[in-house]
């Protein structure tokens, strides 16, 4: 006689009738997919390319190291040209931007002399015959919350070694009433003028120097050193931002010195990256973008390379699915206010870094950083179960990215479009909230996740490439 035994699907109350009468059960945490993409999974996941390409795509991502090589204008290491401008996110006009990013544009156009008055520059943008808008994505870089980039900006430049591609972020003001919030007061003005005067030539001169003594900044393993001291990487980057002022103080000190640069400019700079937690974040960002790129153009992987919101819309981009975007209206953040602001106050989600997550840190390590909860909420319990739930949208783990706390395994790496729609698990991203209003700055920091109508979106499109693949194969 065989002991009888039972599989529960989700169904929870047959489960524990038949665990009461002492039945084994084996619980299997099962869900139907997202409504009508049952034809395209099937499609998609017959697909003979799928599989291996997959892990092409997730071997080329982990494979890559990022180091720091260079601090410069956009224009020069961008190609930027008066009255381009980039932005965060999928592409966007002027008449459907939120107020951050209208802020951050209105303040980037006072920055570069376009106007003398931020509030003159809503015209010119409005006019559109001397300005453009082009996402940061296009351009081989990133940017955070508004991500907006002008040609006069200095902008951090990370190196793959093996390969020489290269990313870009500009520099880490702070938070608070900072320009990627939508503040351009004359504070945020000032505030930029002396980065681009003073700190971005003294970063420079440090970059080039451990850069041309063999020696550059290891971005990815500051990276992998921080998961292990309680950063996640996106919206606590304390411990990164300590190591990347131990790797480059003393060649800042000492390349100003050569300079004639005066102490109180060295001291300055050093006091201001010590005291802006964030300032690692904008090194971050442009080393899951470097590894991500190496993973595009997979022809039949279904791995997300980007997930990017420019306040107005989500954007998801696929390995197999070249440059398309696929998107969805920007959601509205869960989390703590600062002040007297509230929900009303804030704009729905902003910015590129969401690219941490996508290469699997961020809201994805949350385990690592339970610290975390008491920035963005929730509780330290909800910051283990987020790692444990991404495993099962994505194709893998990083070997280099580890949790601690669960036994030193990879953070969850490869988010899959088949697997969050056969699951409908939407990918958890740590963000800061912008205000509404053009103008305000910060009023927060949330917890999110994207529309869950761009995964099908991404999905059809691989089930439509799939099927031409098979009929010009027939």
């Amino acid at each position: 006689m065989t002991t009888p035994s039972l599989v529960s699907t989700g169904t929870d109350l047959l489960a524990d009738a038949a665990a009461d009468q002492a039945v084994p059960v084996t619980r299997v945490d099962w869900r139907p997919p997202m409504d009508g993409t049952a034809a395209d999974l099937a499609t998609v996941a017959t697909d003979p390319l799928r599989r291996a390409a997959n892990d092409r795509a997730l071997a080329a991502m982990l494979d890559v190291t990022a180091t720091l090589v260079d601090v410069a204008p956009a224009s020069e290491v961008l190609g930027l040209t008066p009255g381009e401008f980039l932005h965060a996110g999928p592409p966007i006009t002027w008449e459907r931007a939120s107020g951050p990013l209208r802020g951050a544009l209105m303040g980037g156009a006072a920055l570069e002399g376009l106007v003398t008055d931020p509030e003159d520059a809503a015209a010119l943008f409005a006019s559109g015959s001397s300005v453009s808008l082009e996402p940061c994505h296009h351009r081989g870089a990133v940017g955070p919350m508004a991500g907006v980039v002008t040609p006069g900006m200095w902008m951090f430049v990370l190196e793959d070694p093996a390969a020489g591609r290269r990313a870009h972020c500009s520099l880490n003001e702070g938070l608070g009433k900072v320009l990627r919030y939508g503040a351009y007061g004359p504070e945020v003005i000032r505030r930029l003028r002396w980065m681009g005067d003073v700190l971005g030539p003294l970063l420079r001169g440090a970059v080039r120097a451990r850069r041309d003594a063999g020696e550059p900044v290891d971005v990815t393993g500051v990276l992998t050193q921080m998961l292990q001291m309680g950063d996640e990487a996106h919206n606590r980057n304390r411990a990164g931002t300590l190591m990347l002022l131990r790797d480059l103080g003393p060649d800042l000190v000492a390349t100003a010195a050569a300079a004639g640069v005066p102490s109180t400019d060295v001291a300055e700079a050093l006091r201001f990256v010590g005291g802006n937690d964030h300032f690692f974040l904008n090194l971050a960002m442009p080393a899951c973008k470097l590894a991500l790129d190496a993973a595009r153009d997979v022809d039949g992987s279904t791995m997300v390379v980007a997930m990017a919101r420019n306040g107005t819309d989500f954007g998801i981009q696929v390995s197999g699915t070249g440059d398309e975007w696929f998107t969805g209206p920007a959601q509205l953040a869960d989390g703590l206010f600062l002040g007297d602001y509230g929900p009303a106050d804030a704009n729905p989600d902003i910015g590129d870094s969401a690219i941490t997550e996508t290469a699997g840190i961020g809201g994805f390590a949350m385990a690592t950083a339970p610290a975390i909860v008491r920035f963005v909420g929730g509780t330290v319990p909800d910051a283990l179960a987020t790692t444990r739930r991404m495993r099962e949208i994505t194709l893998g783990e990083s070997r280099r990215w580890t949790v601690p706390i669960l036994e030193f395994a990879g953070v969850p790496s490869g988010i899959d479009v088949t697997r969050v729609c056969r699951t409908g698990i939407l990918p958890q991203i740590n963000t800061g909230m912008a205000g509404r209003v053009a103008g305000v700055g910060q009023v927060g920091a949330g917890l999110v996740t994207p529309p869950a109508e761009i995964f099908p979106k991404a999905l059809t499109r691989l089930a439509e490439r799939t099927v031409l693949r098979r009929g010009a194969a027939a």
